[in-house]
């Protein structure tokens, strides 16, 4: 029996696909994904098998008027079904960061889209296409597909990570995906880790996502430097010599090429994380903590230090079995799993 704000999920495909499953018949039927982030729109045919056909990206403006931002959208919508291919679309799964109420397909509030609040996203959609459309928190989304057909696949329970502009999460709880009551939990990217930290733009202090989302990491980046000049010579270099064209990718950059400062600066988020990741696992005790998202790829590089600074900020005695892996659909998990809205979802435990 499912329980009230868990939705089951497949178990029928293995974490990588093969070739033919890969491969994409032209009578197969598309469900078209949208991942909406506080930066980009990118929307995207996906296939049953999980599998992206093509994608399509605009810039979001999360800063304007509503109106603006539903363009925003539209506009990526637009460059996929533009395709021939596109032709099948009969549904639309999209996911946004932040507060949603899927059952009603409504946008409730999003630090990084201030462009909408308590709006009809997905009725607007469906006016504009004429397609039914469902709604979820990103990170749930990413959740959804990583356990169908992903990093996931296989786990009773799994913790998703999605790092970017933001840090949002999303549960695989007794095989199903765990949305709370409305569709709006999960939100585990505003859990305080410091009474005292920095004040976040949800209106809390000390958030994991003023500490460890790459916006967090170009912040910290350019305080240091604004104090230390010498120390950040390196990531001033690679930014032009400008302060504010400082970025994670800048700082990214410079650990790479050795810079001890770059470096000193992506371990402290990565042990703000291990912080993070031992209340979780004292909390949901997860077989994995799958992260995803754009910053992944700098922040796995400090996997080591999360696993070996995890045995300080977990007591669960089982807290060795908890997998720190990286998203098999890496930045294109939130719109895979936006599309598998749409798909059957059999629990096919034992």
């Amino acid at each position: 029996m499912t329980r009230q704000g868990a939705v089951p999920v497949s178990r029928e495909s293995t974490v990588a696909l093969a070739p033919k499953q890969q491969a994409m018949s032209k009578s197969q039927k598309f469900i078209l994904g949208v991942d909406i982030g506080g930066t980009k729109v990118e929307a995207g045919l996906v296939g049953s098998s999980g599998a992206v056909l093509l994608s399509a990206r605009s810039p979001m403006i999360a800063r304007g008027n509503a109106d603006e931002g539903l363009t925003a959208v539209c506009s990526a919508i637009d460059g996929v079904l533009r395709d021939p291919r596109a032709k099948t679309v009969g549904t639309i799964g999209v996911s946004v960061p932040g507060w949603v109420d899927s059952r009603r397909g409504t946008v409730v509030s999003a630090t990084n889209l201030p462009c909408w609040w308590n709006y009809p996203l997905a009725q607007k959609i469906e006016e504009r296409y004429g397609f039914p459309v469902r709604l979820a928190n990103d990170a749930n989304a990413a959740a959804l597909a990583e356990s169908m057909w992903g990093a996931g696949a296989g786990c009773e329970n799994m913790f998703y990570v999605s790092l970017g502009t933001g840090i949002g999460a999303g549960m695989v709880l007794r095989g199903e995906l765990f949305a709370g009551t409305t569709g709006a939990a999960g939100e585990g990217g505003h859990m305080t880790i410091d009474l005292y930290g920095p004040k976040c733009g949800c209106g809390k202090r000390g958030c994991i996502e003023m500490y460890s989302s790459g916006t967090a990491v170009a912040r910290h980046a350019r305080a240091e430097i604004a104090t230390s000049r010498s120390r950040g010579k390196k990531i001033l270099r690679l930014a032009g010599g400008a302060i504010e064209g400082v970025t994670a990718e800048t700082v990214s950059n410079a650990a790479l090429a050795g810079d001890s400062f770059a470096n000193e600066i992506l371990e402290t988020a990565a042990d703000h994380l291990a912080i993070w990741f031992g209340g979780i696992v004292d909390l949901l005790e997860p077989e994995r903590i799958v992260v995803g998202g754009g910053f992944a790829k700098v922040m796995m590089r400090y996997a080591p230090r999360i696993r070996k600074t995890l045995r300080v900020w977990a007591i669960n005695p089982n807290r060795k079995r908890a997998r720190i892996v990286k998203a098999h659909f890496q930045a294109q998990s939130a719109l895979v799993g936006a599309a598998a809205l749409w798909l059957p979802r059999t629990d096919t435990r034992k």
